[in-house]
């Protein structure tokens, strides 16, 4: 009777984002990121921001009041400073917009000086604590519903506030199932595909502005160091990785993302030089390649470029041998007695090697496997691969 190992996993799909208090703090205390003439996705994060866990007391110009879960109580001037709005007329008028959209509701105590808000199936997505006791607004955090900040950004123009938050609330981390999460946070705006990349026309209608002010947007938190903007070349698309996102959400050490490593996880493609390039402009590298003979599938020049893009990638991940002169680099084709049973995953057409990286003549470090699968245009003629 034949054995077998049953491996079970869940698929999830996380209907909330969780979002630390302190976080929305530091953004509402920068005044470089724009807020103006936003979808209302920032205005409301920040009422969730201050909304109770539980049931507290508060007293305003000495009057007490009491603020159960998914409450709070302000002043309209408070308020208006919270939203940075010129008037508060425009602070309570965007009130209005969350409420017509029944998220919030609201009413006016202390003949209008003090505004009383509730969030609307706050217990729903947070948890409520019966006790009462004083609720701290700058630790903790509290969980936002996807469908709440989707239906905000695609309700109108987004502010340069509403992108940075739609971002961070549409990233993803080590995820099976959308690539590129392992080595990074990334972006990915849940469309089925997996894959992360997305183009600036595709973002710039998710978020109601034109392509040139998606780039100035971009440019700009990446310029701020809120995010590492990776642009490829032709209609590849671009990949978005949040800086912080690790420190801020898990309390871990951030990681570096390289642009070399994003491209070989997710399988764009490898411009190569044609062989005339190669041999008009051959560069002298410092180590020594060495290229099996009966690799003829792919030319010596080519490998070449392949192994400096790979070691490139390995330096950034702490393996310095690139940078060491000593360093061999030896290709060699590998066997095809085990294809069927355990590579039956590599694309038709593709091509597989082992590469090993010696310190001298005699001392391999590293092992590696290499595949190179042939695009449509490789196909035909093509120099890419």
């Amino acid at each position: 009777m034949q054995s077998y190992q049953l491996e079970i996993k869940q698929i999830v799909d996380y209907p909330r984002c969780r979002i630390y208090r302190q976080f929305i703090q530091n953004l509402m205390a920068g005044r470089s990121i724009r807020t103006s003439g936003g979808s209302g996705l920032f205005y409301y994060t920040v009422l969730c921001n201050y909304a109770n866990f539980r049931t507290s007391y508060l007293r305003i110009d000495g009057i007490g009041y009491t603020v159960y879960p998914g409450e709070w109580i302000c002043t309209v001037k408070e308020l208006s400073a919270w939203f940075r709005t010129r008037f508060q007329c425009q602070a309570v008028s965007i009130l209005d917009e969350l409420q017509k959209r029944h998220l919030i509701s609201y009413l006016f105590l202390d003949r209008g000086k003090v505004v009383k808000y509730k969030i609307r199936d706050w217990k729903k997505h947070n948890t409520v604590l019966d006790y009462n006791c004083p609720c701290q607004k700058d630790t903790g955090f509290f969980f936002m519903p996807t469908v709440v900040a989707t239906e905000l950004v695609s309700a109108g123009r987004c502010s340069e506030m509403d992108i940075l938050l739609d971002l961070w609330m549409s990233a993803v981390y080590n995820d099976s199932q959308v690539q590129g999460s392992e080595i990074g946070p990334v972006v990915y705006f849940r469309n089925g595909t997996g894959s992360p990349l997305a183009a600036y026309s595709e973002m710039a209608v998710r978020w109601g502005i034109s392509k040139a002010t998606t780039g100035r947007v971009l440019k700009k938190l990446a310029d701020m160091d809120y995010i590492s903007l990776m642009s490829f070349p032709g209609r590849t698309g671009s990949v978005i990785y949040l800086h912080s996102y690790l420190s801020t959400m898990f309390q871990v050490s951030d990681v570096l993302v390289d642009k070399e490593e994003v491209a070989m996880v997710l399988k764009i493609n490898l411009a190569l030089p044609d062989e005339t390039d190669s041999q008009a402009d051959s560069v002298v590298t410092e180590h020594e390649i060495c290229v099996s003979e009966e690799l003829s599938s792919v030319s010596k020049s080519n490998m070449e470029t392949v192994i400096t893009k790979m070691a490139q990638v390995l330096d950034t991940q702490g393996i310095s041998c690139f940078r060491c002169p000593k360093s061999i680099y030896k290709l060699y084709p590998l066997s095809d007695a085990c294809r069927e049973e355990y590579i039956f995953h590599i694309p038709k057409g593709a091509v597989r090697f082992g590469m090993t990286v010696s310190c001298g003549e005699d001392k391999p470090v590293y092992t590696f496997e290499l595949t190179l699968s042939p695009t449509e245009k490789n196909r035909e003629g093509g120099a890419r691969a």
